[in-house]
């Protein structure tokens, strides 16, 4: 078992996830969880700094920059955080004779698969953030430590900005939304995110290392997605006794109706098969891990 555990990136859904899990579980001995103010990835002589002061046997990285469509004027700031980053810390974890743990996403892929992809399936990223993220598990290869690459996609959670709470600050404001109905994928709560990653820790010292996928079951696109998180937050709020969402119409939109800076991936759905089969970890479906985030941001808001 892990007696140090170093985990970036705090203030990100994840890395907030994954805190509060290990905060609440019986390990590790001892978790030093920094954010950006304490560790900027952005910085190659301090993330070496941080981590021979720190000395962990494991490192997990969930940090990284995300804002995909600012990544396209900002390449040199992602690619030193997304790309230059994982690589000084798999670099650092081979000094220490540690593990890391590191996550990448769906945008590695170019989207133009009919089914869901597979972990060895050809990359072809369409944007920078993607490139980035890319680049960033080529660096952690070669440097032949004990490692896992989870790809996610489509994450959302009660904290940090993304779609969910988009969505239901616009019905709050709104009669009538426009959603993107030709992107598939499979919204991924953080908190199902931390859930298996308790359970892989939970299992000891990984034998294996590699890319996994790692999302939740299911899938919809970003229309249907709308519509449950509206659905099920009407029906928090008619338990509660309140009134509903403004909104009346939700109205399906092609990606061209909607054009951004970056382009995304036509389909990004993940299968996770090779999560079952080397960690016998079952993901929850989507609607189910949605309901629970909605019920915990409405317990807070209470």
């Amino acid at each position: 078992m892990y007696q140090k555990i170093l985990l970036t990136g705090i203030n990100g859904q994840v890395g907030h996830s994954l805190q509060v899990a290990l905060q609440a579980s019986q390990f590790p001995t001892e978790l030093i969880a920094l954010d950006r103010t304490q560790l900027d990835l952005a910085n190659a002589e301090q993330i070496r700094e941080v981590v021979r002061t720190i000395q962990p046997d494991l490192i997990i990285n969930p940090a990284a920059y995300t804002a995909v469509d600012k990544a396209e004027s900002e390449y040199d700031l992602a690619y030193s955080i997304n790309a230059i980053a994982p690589g000084i810390l798999a670099e650092e974890a081979a000094r220490l004779n540690a593990k890391l743990i590191h996550f990448s996403t769906d945008y590695v892929y170019n989207g133009r698969k009919l089914e869901a992809y597979q972990e060895d399936d050809a990359t072809q990223p369409l944007s920078v953030y993607g490139k980035t993220k890319l680049a960033g598990e080529e660096a952690i290869r070669p440097v032949g430590i004990p490692h896992l690459i989870f790809r996610t996609a489509w994450v959302y959670g009660a904290y940090g900005k993304n779609f969910m709470k988009t969505i239901l600050r616009l019905a709050s404001e709104q009669e009538t939304l426009y959603i993107v109905a030709d992107q598939m994928g499979t919204p991924t709560s953080s908190n199902a995110i931390a859930e298996a990653m308790m359970q892989i820790l939970q299992q000891g010292d990984f034998k294996v290392s590699g890319v996994y996928h790692l999302v939740n079951s299911g899938q919809a696109s970003w229309f249907e997605f709308a519509q449950a998180i509206v659905e099920e937050s009407n029906m928090l709020r008619q338990r509660e006794g309140k009134t509903g969402l403004l909104v009346k119409h939700i109205q399906p939109i092609s990606t061209d109706q909607y054009p951004t800076p970056a382009r995304r991936p036509a389909n990004s759905l993940l299968d996770t098969g090779k999560l079952l089969q080397d960690f016998d970890i079952e993901m929850p479906h989507w609607r189910e891990s949605l309901i629970k985030e909605l019920s915990s941001l409405h317990a807070s808001n209470l």
